[in-house]
């Protein structure tokens, strides 16, 4: 058995490498699921990127997977600093909102809140903020918290962003101004 780390190091970062086949290898043996889950504390962000990949297709094969991880990804993934973890961690929040309990939720909200105030990576913002747009219809009581940042993000030089954040203005029925 060849181990993931080595599966999922080298070649150029916007490649998959092999990341297909450690989801193929998880999904036909469960027990490998730590040992992905491990690749997250690699030393190369290559390992990094594939892995938040990996698991998010893992988890959209296998979703009631999910669950038994959620405590995991909440406190161990999100404090990695790195942009694809943070993306990872807000489609991963979305797609699978419903398999969280009111506790993890809470946690998963403060996680996207301090994402999008700390965060300045395009396709993390645009994650977050399409994340905290479904969940500001259900929770107002996150609107005071995000409001001026998504203001900010909303004249932001980078036209997804901006778009992203007038987005979740509107979804907020905050007017841009």
């Amino acid at each position: 058995m060849e181990p993931f780390r080595m599966m999922l190091a080298g070649g150029h970062p916007n490649s998959l490498g092999r990341t297909l086949d450690v989801v193929d290898i998880v999904l036909d043996d469960p027990g490998r699921m730590d040992e992905l889950f491990d690749c997250y504390f690699s030393e190369d962000a290559i390992v990094r990127l594939r892995t938040s990949n990996a698991c998010r297709r893992v988890f959209k094969a296998r979703p009631d997977w999910f669950p038994a991880w959620a405590d995991r990804f909440i406190t161990e993934v999100s404090a990695i600093d790195q942009p694809s973890a943070k993306w990872t961690l807000a489609q991963l929040f979305l797609e699978h909102e419903k398999r969280l309990t009111a506790e993890q939720r809470a946690d998963a909200t403060a996680i996207m809140i301090r994402n999008l105030h700390e965060e300045d990576d395009w396709i993390a913002l645009n994650m977050t903020m399409k994340t905290l747009q479904r969940w500001v219809k259900r929770d107002a009581a996150i609107i005071p918290r995000i409001e001026v940042r998504v203001r900010a993000l909303a004249d932001d030089r980078r036209k997804s962003v901006a778009n992203g954040a007038r987005k979740l203005l509107n979804a907020m029925d905050v007017p841009a101004l």
